[in-house]
């Protein structure tokens, strides 16, 4: 016979598996019905639905297609983390975009200005690409911290500023120099030092992998085990649920703002790396735009669970390497941008009616124990 405690254990366990089976459940449900109003975007411009998927699968089945889709992901996995952590404190870290792009064109110039031994090069690349971004981000921390100026407004101010200020740099007179053969420009290109090689990952075809995709595997794990087995995460994740619970704990929540927007800001920092350190070589001014902002549907779709963003980025590079096989078809490329926004949005609806049933869920289980625990009435006592 089973005792209080064990019963009021295996009741909580239980609804941790509920909990955890919705959390699942929610992000799938999401894409299926996004799937669903995708078929029907397709039915009402006469392409067959079906035909379009199994087209897109076989193209992404591709070995080619797989590697493309893993370099796809790797920025992409980045960038999610970058505005999780945000997330995860409750800011919302909306100039990851700027962060990322000024940090990859400084370090590219500072990379192309030096000559450093192989790895002495590389770390050099990454560390000023992780404090330009962190530098960047601790502007619109101190704009919340010392003026409670919200950073939602002051980090999209900052991508605008990140954009001019990088177009400004990119001058051939500062850091720029004429690539030969184009009218493009960008800055020196990195030695063969300050460069990554790429891996021969997939089998079935030459083209490489970034090698940085170790560096983003690294990246998703001391996500991990900073924000779940520190007690710097803890406060991180506290704050970020009660500022006033954390006060009184003793977090200091001024300080936890601006930790967190310089580490949200270093992260974004590394976006650019896989392509300036095994791609490009350069920065230039075809150099790879928008991946802020696809890092915060990803992180939504993940709900910032460093495995679930691996699933979400994963599903992005898949939607965007298949969409150039479309227009062969005769089927609009856009279809894929439609999905990519339907996902995002049947994600966000898909978490919050989870959350409204948690909540009325613990509201009549509380209900229930504490009517089984409402003391009998004393006999004869008035109606």
């Amino acid at each position: 016979m089973k005792t209080a405690e064990s019963s009021f254990t295996d009741r909580l366990l239980g609804r941790v598996r509920l909990s955890g089976l919705l959390s699942v459940v929610a992000p799938v449900l999401a894409v299926v019905f996004a799937g669903l109003i995708t078929s029907l975007v397709l039915l009402a411009t006469d392409a067959p639905p079906l035909e379009t998927l199994g087209v897109m699968a076989e193209y992404g089945a591709q070995p080619r297609s797989i590697a493309l889709m893993l370099n796809s992901a790797t920025t992409y996995y980045l960038a999610a983390i970058a505005v999780a952590i945000g997330f995860r404190m409750n800011l919302f870290n909306i100039g990851v975009d700027g962060q990322y792009r000024l940090a990859a064109l400084v370090a590219a110039a500072v990379g192309g200005a030096v000559a450093l031994p192989a790895p002495l090069h590389i770390a050099l690349v990454v560390f000023v690409a992780m404090v330009v971004g962190a530098g960047w981000a601790s502007i619109a921390g101190l704009l919340k911290v010392k003026r409670g100026v919200s950073e939602v407004i002051s980090t999209i101010m900052l991508n605008a500023i990140a954009t001019a200020l990088g177009a400004w740099l990119l001058h051939k007179d500062r850091l720029a120099v004429e690539v030969s053969g184009s009218n493009n420009i960008g800055t020196s290109p990195l030695p063969e030092s300050g460069r990554v090689p790429g891996i021969e990952l997939v089998p079935g075809t030459e083209y490489p992998v970034f090698g940085l995709i170790i560096l983003a595997a690294v990246v998703g794990v001391v996500y991990h085990v900073l924000l779940n087995r520190t007690r710097f995460g803890f406060d991180l994740r506290a704050t970020g649920r009660s500022e006033t619970a954390a006060v009184a704990s003793g977090v200091s929540v001024k300080k936890m703002i601006m930790a967190t927007m310089l580490l949200s800001g270093a992260a974004a920092g590394l976006i650019g790396m896989p392509q300036l350190l095994g791609a490009s070589y350069s920065y230039s001014l075809d150099f790879p735009t928008g991946l802020g902002f696809t890092g915060i549907a990803i992180a939504l779709l993940g709900r910032n669970h460093p495995v679930g963003i691996a699933f979400g980025a994963l599903l992005w590079a898949f939607l965007d390497t298949s969409a150039s096989i479309l227009q062969l078809h005769e089927i609009a490329p856009e279809i894929v941008q439609i999905m990519q926004g339907t996902i995002v949005l049947s994600v966000i609806v898909a978490y919050e009616l989870v959350h409204r049933y948690q909540i009325t869920a613990g509201q009549r289980r509380v209900g229930k124990e504490l009517a089984s625990k409402t003391p009998p009435r004393a006999e004869g006592a008035s109606a």
